[in-house]
């Protein structure tokens, strides 16, 4: 699905870079513990919540934040590669899957 370079992994933190191939959606998800802070690198990124359901459109550059407990996912919906930095923390990781 993507490809991913671990930057930095603590007990309490995780920081990657990821890379989506063209038109690839991660699963809907949520963290019990860690906000999710994500930065555009390359390409679009959409970065999809629900309850209420909105979309956040992301170019380089540009970063948006979700909340722990928020049900998200990150979405390439274009027909080039996408690259994001994902900054996780402070806490346990875990994800919990939520598709419908």
């Amino acid at each position: 699905m993507h490809n991913e370079e671990i930057v930095l992994e603590t007990e309490n933190s995780k920081v990657r870079v990821i890379e989506l191939p063209a038109n690839v959606k991660a699963p809907w998800h949520y963290h019990t513990e860690v906000t999710d802070n994500f930065f555009c690198l390359e390409g679009n990124i959409e970065v999809h919540i629900r309850n209420p359901d909105q979309v956040i459109r992301l170019k380089p550059g540009e970063r948006c934040t979700i909340e722990t407990g928020k049900t998200h996912r990150v979405a390439n919906c274009t027909n080039l590669r996408a690259k994001y930095l994902l900054v996780q923390g402070v806490g346990k990781y875990d994800f919990i899957n939520s598709d419908l």
